[in-house]
C-alpha cells in the first residue's frame, strides 16, 4: 500500500525571519529613532535608545507574524505573497502564532523594564491597531489604509516617549506627519500592485475610487505632510535647516505626484513615487538629530 506523505515543516531561521517582514521593521525603526532624537534635544541616552529599538523591533516583528497568519488565505492569491512560509506550509500556523506571541511578550517586557510604561503602552496600542483593526478591516473597507497609517505613526511616538516620558505638541506633530506620509506611500503600493489586490479582493482606493481620485488624494496628503513637518520648526522644536530639508523633499515629491496625471504607465510612475517616499522619510528622520533645538 502506498504510504501517505505528511507535510514537512522547515524550521530554518530564514523562514521565521520572513514572517517578521524585515522591510517593515526597518522602516519603523527609522521613525522610532527619529522620534527618540527629537525628544532627546542633544542629551542622547545610548542605552535607552538601544533598548527602545530592540523592544519596538520585537513588538513590530510580532505584529507582522500575526498579520501573516491573518493574511495567509489571501496571500495565496497574490503573486508577491504566494511564496510566504505560511502559504507554502513551511511553518505551521501553531508554530507561527507561538513565535509571534513570544516576540510580542519579549518586546513589551523590554520596553517596560528598560524604557518606561508610556512607551510600552504606545507600542502595544500600535500592535493592536495593526493586528486587529488594520489586518481585519482592510478586507471590508477602503479606509484600511487610513487605519494602517495610525499604527504606522505610533512607533515614532514610542521613540519620543522613550526619551521624554511624555506626550506633548512635538509628539502630536510627529504623529500626524508620519501618518500623512504613509497615505501616499501606501497608495503608491496599491497602484503598482493593483492586480494583486484585485485578485485577493481587497478594496483599496485605486480599485474602488479610480486612479484619478487616488492621485488627487496623494497630492493632498503630500501637501499635508509638508505643512505638518514644517510645524516642528514653526513651534521651535527644530531649526530652519530641518524646514529647508523637509520642504525640498516635499516639493520634489509633489512634483513627482503631479506627473502622475500625465503618466502613460501608472505602475511605473507609482514605483517612482514609492521609492521616493522612502527617501523622504529617511531624509526627514536623519535630519532630526542634526537640527533639533
Amino acid at each position: 500500500m502506498e504510504k501517505t506523505s505528511t507535510p514537512t515543516f522547515s524550521f530554518t531561521a530564514r523562514n521565521y525571519s520572513l514572517l517578521t517582514k524585515p522591510g517593515i521593521i526597518f522602516g519603523n525603526v527609522v521613525t522610532t529613532a527619529g522620534g527618540f532624537a527629537l525628544a532627546s534635544k542633544g542629551s542622547f541616552n545610548l542605552w535607552a535608545f538601544l533598548a527602545t529599538l530592540l523592544g519596538i523591533t520585537l513588538v513590530i516583528a510580532s505584529a507582522c507574524v500575526f498579520n501573516n497568519y491573518i493574511d495567509r488565505h489571501s496571500d495565496k492569491k497574490m503573486n508577491r505573497t504566494k511564496n510566504r512560509p505560511l502559504v507554502l506550509g513551511l511553518i505551521s500556523t501553531k508554530s507561527a502564532l507561538f513565535f509571534g506571541l513570544i516576540l510580542g511578550l519579549a518586546g513589551a517586557a523590554c520596553l517596560y523594564i528598560f524604557v518606561n510604561t508610556l512607551a510600552t503602552l504606545l507600542a502595544i496600542a500600535g500592535f493592536l491597531v495593526y493586528v486587529i483593526f488594520y489586518s481585519l478591516s482592510k478586507y471590508y473597507t477602503i479606509h484600511g489604509t487610513l487605519i494602517g497609517s495610525i499604527s504606522g505613526a505610533l512607533p515614532p511616538l514610542v521613540g519620543y516617549c522613550a526619551a521624554s516620558s511624555q506626550l506633548d505638541l512635538a509628539a502630536a506633530i510627529l504623529f500626524v506627519t508620519v501618518a500623512f506620509w504613509q497615505m501616499p506611500h501606501f497608495f503608491a503600493i496599491g497602484i503598482f500592485r493593483l492586480d494583486d489586490y484585485k485578485a485577493a479582493g481587497i478594496p483599496i482606493v485605486p480599485i474602488k475610487r479610480g486612479m484619478k481620485a487616488t492621485k488627487i488624494q496623494m497630492i493632498l496628503y503630500i501637501f499635508a505632510f509638508a505643512v505638518s513637518a514644517s510645524l516642528l520648526t514653526v513651534f521651535g522644536y527644530t531649526n530652519y535647516v530641518f524646514a529647508i530639508v523637509s520642504s525640498l523633499l516635499s516639493l520634489f515629491w509633489l512634483f513627482l505626484g503631479f506627473q502622475g496625471f500625465s503618466a502613460t504607465d501608472d505602475q511605473l510612475w507609482a514605483r517612482k513615487m514609492f521609492k521616493f517616499s522612502l527617501i523622504v522619510i529617511l531624509g526627514v528622520c536623519f535630519a532630526i538629530p542634526f537640527t533639533t533645538i
